[in-house]
């Protein structure tokens, strides 16, 4: 990547393993307080014309969690897709399609985060058998599978569940068929990773 912050990506990026170590690189730049991007009508300006993200990012509607930020990723680097602990509905899958199918990024990361609020209510829903209703329920009942995976009686449940919703995450949004089809034609990989509140740090989840 270019060290101009007004500027994009050097040259297109167009595999997920390139497009990965981007993601790492960035996050690194930015747990080292060395970003290279900054948020710069500039930067808007320079990719306000044809757009080639290189991944895209599924991650929670956290406050603390703004995914540009933490990957140091400038103006059309990277789609971004964001819902209560990643939940995936129909909207969301059909813009990570979209992102695949219409933009051609060669990767799709799940991202949860350590104390995510919606997990933790779950967890408290699920403990309390008191489901909310409506859209916040729907929440609850697609996290509740990953709470149940590791108990909810677990002293850690929360932290354990969050990495659990992660994981079937990545499986739902790989099984959707344009995600599996450009998997299976070797165009696209799908990866997990969690991010520290704390330091910054984003672990890649095996």
């Amino acid at each position: 990547m270019t060290t101009d912050p007004s500027a994009g990506p050097a040259a297109p990026i167009t595999n997920a393993a390139e497009a990965l170590a981007e993601l790492v690189a960035g996050n690194k730049r930015f747990v080292s307080s060395r970003p290279e991007h900054g948020h710069r009508v500039s930067a808007a300006a320079a990719a306000s014309g044809r757009q080639q993200p290189h991944a895209v990012v599924l991650g929670c509607i956290d406050s603390r969690v703004p995914l540009e930020a933490i990957f140091d990723q400038t103006f059309g680097s990277i789609c971004v897709v964001r819902s209560g602990a990643h939940v995936v509905d129909r909207a969301v899958l059909g813009s990570v399609g979209f992102a695949v199918a219409e933009l051609g990024v060669p990767l799709i990361m799940v991202l949860g985060h350590k104390r995510c609020g919606a997990v933790a209510a779950s967890v408290s829903a699920l403990r309390a058998g008191e489901i909310p209703a409506g859209e916040i329920g729907y929440l609850v009942d697609e996290i509740a599978p990953a709470v149940r995976a590791v108990g909810v009686d677990e002293p850690e449940a929360a932290e354990k569940a969050m990495r659990a919703h992660v994981g079937r995450t990545v499986r739902r949004v790989g099984a959707y068929d344009v995600v599996a089809d450009a998997v299976a034609a070797g165009r696209v990989d799908v990866v997990g990773a969690v991010y520290d509140l704390d330091t910054g740090v984003v672990e890649l989840l095996p």
